[in-house]
């Protein structure tokens, strides 16, 4: 893991401008169709350097991810339902956003200060509740890692995940036990089948302050 320096309290309180917000946030949108432009592995890495380090319950870290181009990406095709398909196989990239069924085995070098935490994990339901949910967290650090390198993305569903594990991972040595989570489509999107964009709750719908 990358280590980096924490930033001097008066950076880190400092908001940023609006031209970040607006890439990571209220300018950012889902994307379906994509200009014919790579994205290098040189960026997936810088991506994923990025997105490591957001935070993970007992720094866990459960989320891998399957970056798939080319030939690799065309074997998604029986597994998406008939909507997915063109949006995904002409995306440059097509993020497989999976767990590992094992994390709990790296709780030791990932929280050292308490190797014991590995037993937190150890029947099925705790790590199932644990891999799903951080690893979804870990997928929404991956998607705005993304926005900040300047890349879009169509984060779904709709596709077979049981046909994506048995394609992917199952007999793999070393993604045997990776299960998928969702896909996230990458790369540098247009404005073709774009959306308008859809409504949002209000503060006061979707929000409460208690004091």
């Amino acid at each position: 893991m990358t280590d980096s320096t924490p930033l001097a309290l008066a950076d880190r309180h400092k908001p940023l401008g609006d031209h970040a917000l607006d890439q990571l946030f209220r300018g950012a949108r889902t994307f379906y169709s994509w200009e014919d432009r790579d994205v290098s592995d040189t960026t997936l890495h810088a991506l994923y350097e990025l997105l490591q380090f957001g935070p993970t319950s007992a720094n866990q870290s459960p989320a891998r991810f399957l970056f798939l181009k080319g030939e690799a990406q065309a074997k998604l095709r029986p597994h998406l339902i008939e909507a997915n398909i063109e949006k995904t196989l002409t995306a440059p990239v097509t993020v497989v956003l999976a767990w590992d069924w094992n994390f709990h085995d790296k709780i030791p070098e990932l929280f050292p200060h308490n190797p014991d935490a590995r037993d937190w994990f150890a029947s099925d339901e705790a790590r199932f509740e644990n891999g799903f949910r951080n690893s979804s967290l870990q997928g929404a650090y991956l998607i705005m890692a993304a926005r900040a390198l300047g890349l879009d993305c169509g984060p779904m569903s709709g596709f077979d995940k049981a046909g994506v594990d048995e394609t992917f991972f199952k007999s793999d040595p070393d993604m045997g036990a990776w299960r998928s989570n969702f896909l996230i489509n990458l790369g540098y999107g247009t404005e073709e089948n774009l959306f308008p964009r859809l409504p949002k709750l209000g503060f006061d719908t979707a929000a409460k302050i208690l004091s």
